[in-house]
């Protein structure tokens, strides 16, 4: 899938603004609550969506369901000067019927399509990059399973195979993150 820079940017902001909202000080998660917070607040926040769409946006995770992955990988691919008119996304990706009144606030401003435009495509890039991950942490576990069967009583080779997972886990984290891997 090709990324344009700007969503590439604006990824792993988003990203970090979402992992700011999951713990608070004492380590419980309170992401829920803090989401909830947010849209409570969107009013307010769409002050903000121009100047820092990925701290607004957050108030919509898991408030779409894309229909067409392939016009979302479109979409991700454009500058901000290309994006679409949300309404001509209605076939690609549709709200969560919770969302639909949140949207209904931002589509009152100006900016307010081209951001749940941005908002669909940061989402649509986090949950490609979950399911990636997901599917690395299974296949890492086949590895390992198939590893174990094969090692017998061999406890350097568990080690040593233990560590080389970890490795590629690392690498491939750090590739779904965007990052070039190192060979």
């Amino acid at each position: 899938m090709k990324i344009s820079a700007y969503f590439h940017d604006l990824r792993q902001a988003y990203q970090a603004e979402l992992d700011d909202l999951v713990c608070d000080s004492e380590g419980k998660d309170v992401l829920r609550k803090r989401l909830t917070e947010k849209r409570n607040e969107i009013a307010f926040l769409v002050q903000m969506m121009e100047l820092a769409p990925e701290m607004v946006a957050v108030a919509f995770h898991q408030g779409f369901r894309f229909a067409k992955p392939a016009a979302m990988e479109q979409l991700v691919s454009l500058s901000v000067d290309e994006l679409p008119a949300w309404g001509t996304l209605a076939g690609a990706v549709q709200l969560e019927p919770w969302a639909e009144s949140l949207a209904q606030t931002v589509l009152c401003e100006p900016a307010g399509g081209r951001f749940l435009a941005i908002a669909a495509g940061l989402e649509y890039l986090h949950a490609q990059a979950r399911m990636a991950s997901m599917a690395t942490t299974a296949s890492g576990m086949e590895d390992n399973l198939d590893a174990d069967d094969e090692a017998g009583d061999d406890a350097e080779h568990d080690d040593e195979y233990n560590a080389l997972s970890a490795d590629d886990a690392a690498s491939n984290w750090l590739a779904d993150a965007g990052f070039e891997r190192k060979e």
